[in-house]
């Protein structure tokens, strides 16, 4: 499994880097890696990561057509970089909640996991940090610096080092993607 990790790591490197600039392959990424790291995940007993890792595959689907269709309005040449709308906040916070217990109810009383909460925390926020990105919303950094530092830590616990250093730079680089994207954004309007 190890060889597998470290290619899911550099694809994910190159997901980032995409991310980062905002590019529309970073759907082609946001498909390869999900496919490596349902192996990885399940052989390391992180059953909730690895079903997110379903949902990431098809949430790059989603992705690549909401930024390459999606646009909010009609001249322009892609789907833009915006705020996230206020309206949506308690829906996605109910959401949040439901995935964070529904999938905790799983872990706990149909699989070994020995960190069930974590694993439905990062699982339950990146449900929704991958439907930000995918609106391009700017706050999607935001929720994946918690994924990130949460992640890197259950995946040292685990073992995962390869997978928790890619965690930490992904930390570390959301924060500059932020100011990267603001700094699109802005220059945008």
């Amino acid at each position: 499994m190890e060889t597998l990790e470290i290619i899911g790591t550099v694809v994910g490197l190159i997901y980032l880097w995409l991310e980062y600039h905002a590019s529309i392959y970073l759907w082609i990424a946001g498909i390869v890696m999900p496919a490596i790291y349902l192996f990885v995940y399940y052989d390391a007993g992180l059953y909730a990561d690895f079903g997110i890792n379903i949902y990431y595959l098809l949430a790059a689907v989603y992705g690549w057509l909401m930024w390459k269709y999606g646009k909010r309005n009609k001249d322009a040449k892609e789907l833009p970089i915006t705020k996230f709308p206020l309206k949506y906040m308690i829906a996605v916070c109910v959401i949040f909640l439901v995935a964070l217990v529904g999938i905790a109810e799983i872990l706990i009383h149909f699989t070994d996991s020995d960190v069930p909460w974590l694993d439905s925390f990062t699982t339950a926020l990146s449900i929704i940090g991958m439907w930000m990105l995918a609106r391009k919303y700017i706050e999607q950094w935001w929720v994946w610096i918690v994924v990130d530092v949460v992640c890197c830590g259950l995946y040292i616990y685990k073992g995962l080092y390869f997978t928790s250093f890619l965690y930490g730079l992904y930390a570390i680089i959301a924060i500059f993607g932020y100011y990267k994207w603001r700094k699109l954004m802005l220059n945008a309007q």
